[in-house]
This record gives structure tokens, sequence and C-alpha cells, in this order.
């Protein structure tokens, strides 16, 4: 029987499964929708059990039972960095608190800065204290939910979560731990013990791995539960914008990849990178590996929100309507920043903005004024990157809303003036953790190449002028509505809390 591996994806709004062959051809895939619980204004979980582990389970054995083959390593990918707390026999003890959209700890985030030093913690960790990191939340659970902390004897992800249920290993990958600041130190590539201490006290932290490599083995609870070969490895996985980049072989410097998923994530290969206020420099997949990374709060998610507003229009057509508008939108510039901003901006109180509007504009124009200021956010992004040494050679994008080829894709190369490279397999993070499954069986040497280019977008003739004019409107936008729109950030935490 064929030797299969693999590749488990827990994203934000999905769980996917696939099994691949060696040679990276794709045997079956399975997806399942799921949703993130926001209790709060500001808040964001989802059930570590009822989501991340039900899904994996579920997903594994209806695959196997749909196309039988002998599992020879398995990989994990997920959403993060979240912060999941368990007790010391790695039970859940409360729903995980999610990556940069769960703004939570802004407190915490001021006063660690104060303590530590704004300006140490990014010598250090690579990347400032921001809503995307997982110590200001591991204070907040300690000033906030105290009887809890008291039992909180593991830390998890989504993805060390998933490898612990499969294995008991408590291990944690070099990336996912270069976002867990101001607890790991990137240029050691090893816990700060002091600040830890400080953070939190008392809790151990896991063990260190490389994504690809072997942490344990599936053990015969876990293969009771999934139908998976007991005693085959398990990778340690890593974070799901990092898995897309390792099966799509962004590791060449100035390899740039563009996730256009539910938020919009860019990530760039280098190897070194200074630290920048306005940026993520995390670990990559290799001691002396970087990456420079920037995230949308927003991006996906806006167009599920506008189709939702206007009465469910499938998608395809809202697309078709937006395609048939002019590059501009009819004068419309909108700040896509409806939950906040990540990298650059790290503003939790930022909203969105629909500036020009008049009687004349449709609900297409609306919707390609939203892709529009999705595409503006990569251009500025990209500008920042740059700035700190990004040199930008080339451009590969996966993601559903690369999904043929489409319009939203077509918009950002026309708004950076690049081509892109879109990828054969389109949701490439399962499919990065079935590759790194395959390393760390030894069945895949480390450099393998799976996910080749499917076709390339160039711009097109004629929007750089208008892209340009509103691109700088853009920018100017988001400062001279600075004022107002935190003012009314305060009013909706007043309202809804």
């Amino acid at each position: 029987m064929d030797e299969i591996l693999l590749g488990l994806d827990i994203g934000s709004s999905s769980a996917k499964a696939l099994l691949v062959r060696p040679d990276g051809s794709i045997v079956a895939t399975l997806k399942r929708a799921h949703e993130i619980a926001r209790p709060r204004p500001g808040w964001a979980e989802q059930d570590a059990d009822g989501v991340w582990w039900t899904a994996a389970v579920s997903l594994t054995r209806e695959l196997l039972a749909a196309r039988p083959g002998h599992v020879a390593a398995v990989g994990v990918v997920g959403l993060g960095p979240c912060v999941l707390p368990a007790d010391a026999q790695g039970r859940p003890l409360r729903p995980a608190i999610l990556y940069g959209i769960d703004r939570r700890a802004v407190a915490e985030i001021e006063e660690l800065n104060g303590s530590l030093g704004a300006g140490e913690v990014l010598r250090r960790c690579g990347s400032p204290l921001t809503t995307q990191a997982v110590g200001p939340k591991l204070l907040w659970l300690r000033r906030h939910e105290p009887a809890l902390w008291e039992r909180t004897k593991m830390l998890f992800g989504a993805t060390s979560y998933l490898v612990y249920r499969l294995t008991g290993a408590y291990a944690l990958d070099h990336h996912s731990a270069s976002q867990c600041a101001p607890l790991y130190d990137v240029r050691e590539n090893a816990w700060i013990d002091e600040w830890t201490a400080r953070v939190a006290p008392g809790l151990p932290l896991p063990s260190l791995a490389w994504p690809q490599d072997a942490v344990g083995t599936v053990s015969a609870e876990a293969a009771a539960a999934t139908g998976l070969p007991e005693g085959i490895p398990v990778a340690a996985g890593t974070i799901d914008a990092w898995g897309e980049a390792f099966g799509s072989t962004v590791r060449a410097p100035g390899d740039v990849l563009l996730v256009y998923g539910t938020t919009l994530f860019l990530l760039e290969a280098l190897t070194s990178a200074g630290p920048d206020p306005h940026l993520w420099s995390t670990t990559s997949f290799l001691p002396g590996t970087r990456n420079l990374a920037a995230g949308t709060a927003t991006a996906g998610a806006l167009s599920a929100w506008f189709r939702r507003l206007i009465g469910d229009v499938p998608f395809e057509e809202l697309l078709a309507e937006a395609a048939a508008v002019p590059a501009g939108a009819g004068g419309l510039v909108a700040l896509p920043y409806f939950a906040g901003e990540r990298a650059p901006l790290f503003d939790a109180d930022a909203r969105g903005v629909l500036a020009g509007l008049t009687l004349a504009h449709t609900r297409a124009h609306v919707y390609r004024s939203l892709l529009e200021g999705t595409a503006f956010a990569v251009r500025h992004a990209l500008e920042v990157m740059a700035a700190a040494g990004g040199s930008q050679h080339r451009f590969l994008s996966v993601g559903g809303g690369t999904r043929g080829g489409g319009l939203w894709p077509q918009i950002v190369s026309d708004v950076i003036g690049r081509p892109q490279e879109l990828l054969t397999v389109v949701e490439g993070a399962g499919y990065g953790a079935a590759l790194l499954a395959g390393v760390a069986a030894g069945l895949v040497p480390f450099g393998t190449v799976w996910n080749r280019t499917l076709r390339t977008i160039v711009p097109r003739d004629g929007a750089a002028d208008v892209y340009d004019r509103l691109y700088g409107l853009y920018r100017e936008l988001y400062p001279a509505t600075l004022s107002q729109v935190h003012a009314l950030a305060a009013l909706q935490g007043e309202a809804l809390s």
C-alpha cells in the first residue's frame, strides 16, 4: 500500500485535511467551516476541543474511510499565535484567546512596554508588543482570571495543542515561539527566562523544535480517536501562514508570499532583518533564517460582511459587478480597518471609513472600493517592509481569494505594480503541513518544491495613475480621521459593553 502524508490545517474560519503522496500529488482533501466566537467587543476566541480537536478527528476519520492508505506521518498547522491555558493534564481551562484580532490586552501591552522597555523588547524579540503578542494576554489572564491562572500549568497554541493531543509531547516550534513576545529571543532562539518569570511566573513553557522536526509519535489514544496508525511521526508544525510559506517554497531572500484569506497576510524571506516597530520580524524554518511579516485585521472578512449586509448575494455576482466598475471605484476610498488594524499600523482602535460616497454610487462601487482598500493596505505594508530591508524580488500568492485568478489579486497587482505568481494549490497551509510531515518522516528532502506556479497576473495598463492618486488619499485619510475614529471606538466600547 502506498505511503501517504496527512496535513491538517486548523484555520480561523475553517479546518482542512489533505492526504498527499511524497511526490506532492494530492490524494484527497476535506474542508469544514467553523466560527470565531466574539463574546465581547474586541474579543476573539475558539474552543480547543469543540472546534480544533473535533475538526481534526472528524476530518481525519472521514478522509481515511474514503481513501484508505498507509499514513506515514502527520503535519499540523493552525491559526496563531493563540493563548490556550491548560491544566497539568493538558486539559483546556477556557476557550483559546486568538491572535491579533483579539484586542483585550491593550492595557497590558502598555504596562509591559513601560516595565521592560519597548526598545529592549523590540531588540530581543524582533517585534513590538501588539495585540498579536502572547505575553500581554498571559498577563491579562493573571489579572482578570486569577483562579484560572492558578490552575494553568501548560500553554498551547492551535498547532501545539493538536500535536499534544496526537502525541502527548509538550512542544512548540521556534517560529510560533518567536510570536510569543516578550518571552522568546529571536537572536538566541531560546526562551527569555527572566522575562517569562515576570510575565508568567510559575508557568513551564514547552520545549522548542523546528517546524519540520518530529516531536513525537501518534499515541494509542489518538490512534483510536482518529484512525491513524499508532507510532507514526508527527511534525512540530507551525502557524498556518508559515505552513503556506513552507508549502510554497518561500525561502530564498526576496521571496514574498501573499495569503488571501479572512485576513491578508504578507511574509518575506530574508537571511537577516533588523527589528522594525511596524512589522513582525520572526524566526523561520532553520537556525539563522528570518522573516519579515505584516497582516491586516480584515480582508476576506470584509467580503463576507458586505455580502451579509446586502442579503447574501452570491460572491460570483458581486465580483462580476465589481469587475465592471473601472479602477478607482468611482472615486471611493475605503479604509478597511473594520476590526482595528494589525501591521503596520498596530492600532486596535482604527475603524473602517468609506470616503467619497454620492447618490450615484452602487453596491458594486462600494464592494470594489473594499477590495481596493485591502490592496492599498498591501502596498502600505510592502513599503514598510522594503524600508526595513526587504528586497521583494518575487511575489507568490495563495489563499481562497486567488481562486480562478480572480478580481482581487488583479487589483492588488495593479495597485502595487508587480506581477504575482498564483500557485496551483490555492489553500496551501494544509499542503505545507503535509510537506512538513514528509520532511519529519525522512520521506521528502527539506528543499523539495511541491506547489508550482499555475499562472502569473501582471499589472494592467492604465491602472497605475488612478491607483497612485487614490493611494495617496488613502494614506492621508487615516491620520486625518484618527481622533474621530478613536472617539467612535470608545463610544462603541461603551455601547456594547
